[in-house]
């Protein structure tokens, strides 16, 4: 088990919560053929879970320094080499985006307003692969089943994951 350190400005993902998304991935994908993107990566966890059920490709994304340090550390701790780290804001890495991929999982700070506007980003500038998915988690008093290519969402206590993909 990892231990992050107490000084990294994270909310961690909830195991229950990591464990019923990866039921609903491994029911929907084949996880070793999956390229990822996690935003908001604070400690790496989602992306750590993507690198060892064998993702190909799982790129973390946060603007902390010590959070992107701690991260390029455990993933080589790990052996983690389809793993890669950069250190920049969410928004602007999706601004200047020319990738694309099969999930993107975001994890904002609940307080920040500005979520609602990823899957807008997203879709637009068509950075999901064919069937790709979006999943933000966020507040559940927070609501997104009102943007576009919303389809599902599931809330575990005081966290939601809210799903989004092309709708055809």
């Amino acid at each position: 088990m990892l231990h992050a350190p107490a000084s990294l400005p994270v909310r961690p993902t909830t195991d229950r919560a990591k464990e019923s998304l990866f039921n609903i991935l491994d029911n929907n994908f084949n996880i070793e053929d999956l390229s990822v993107l996690e935003l908001f990566a604070g400690t790496g966890n989602i992306s750590y879970e993507f690198s060892s059920r064998g993702a190909l490709a799982v790129l973390s994304v946060d603007q902390d320094a010590s959070c992107v340090r701690y991260m390029k550390e455990t993933s080589t701790k790990l052996g983690f080499h389809s793993m890669e780290v950069r250190k920049q804001d969410a928004f602007a890495f999706l601004k200047n985006c020319e990738e694309s991929f099969d999930i993107i999982f975001g994890d904002a700070p609940y307080a920040l307003a500005r979520v609602t506007e990823i899957p807008g980003v997203v879709f637009e500038k068509k950075l999901l692969k064919h069937n790709g998915w979006l999943i933000l988690e966020h507040a559940s008093m927070l609501r997104l089943n009102h943007l576009p290519n919303f389809f599902e969402e599931r809330k575990y206590g005081q966290s939601t994951f809210s799903f989004f993909k092309f709708q055809s």
